[in-house]
């Protein structure tokens, strides 16, 4: 199973582009070669139009900064580099069908100060059962950082069982430590663990062009066999 994880900076790019990119974003993640993509800082309306573009089911939740939605919405798809973050905030998850449909998805909020921070799975029917998540750390406080990774990797191995999960996204940590998962690949504070898998090559790095403050990173990873398919 081929995971990506990527933070997209709130849909703007670097240098700022002054204009709404979610084509641009969705044309990226469409060209590139995952089942299970992980994204961090997406506006909250985009999941379904990336969805659409991917091939994919998306499930999302709310992070920070979502008062008012209707009021940022309507500023950042006019000036998304003047509101940045205040735009709202959201993680998503896309599974195109090669990795199976979407059998669960839960989530856990891991802290409400200083921001929002929340942490959902989906399980992955294909040939058994497996479970991915996604996690945006606390930034600006590797402390911070590392107990949500920690709450996060307990908790998914609770929704897991036995079954084999992945754990994924923008950790805030160039090192995380996540009881009972081990490494698979990842790029400066974007990683992905796993527990029941092992990588498979070294971590991919697509061109994004100046799209994000972060480069997406895309991980190999091979479970049981019999657990996936693809």
């Amino acid at each position: 199973m081929r995971v990506l994880t990527w933070n997209l900076f709130h849909g703007r790019a670097l240098p700022p582009a002054g204009r709404d990119l979610q084509p641009q974003f969705a044309a990226a993640l469409a060209g590139w070669d995952w089942d299970v993509a992980l994204l961090q800082e997406v506006p909250p309306w985009w999941p379904p139009a990336l969805a659409r573009a991917c091939e994919a089911e998306a499930r999302t939740v709310l992070t920070s900064r979502n008062g008012l939605l209707a009021v940022r919405r309507a500023i950042a798809r006019r000036a998304p580099d003047l509101i940045g973050s205040n735009g709202g905030g959201a993680n998503a998850i896309l599974v195109r069908r090669v990795a199976g449909t979407i059998a669960d998805h839960r989530r856990v909020l891991l802290r409400r100060w200083p921001e929002r921070r929340v942490c959902h799975a989906v399980a992955l029917a294909a040939g058994g059962m497996a479970w991915v998540a996604n996690l945006h750390a606390q930034v600006h406080s590797p402390q911070r950082a590392q107990a949500d990774i920690e709450r996060a990797a307990r908790v998914l191995l609770a929704w897991a069982g036995d079954a084999p999960a992945l754990l994924g996204g923008d950790f805030n940590v160039r090192a995380p430590v996540a009881p009972g998962f081990e490494p698979l690949g990842g790029h400066g504070v974007d990683h992905i663990l796993g527990r029941g898998f092992v990588a498979a090559g070294t971590p991919e790095l697509p061109d994004h062009a100046n799209l994000s403050d972060h480069a997406p990173v895309i991980v190999c990873a091979l479970a049981p066999a019999g657990t996936l398919s693809g």
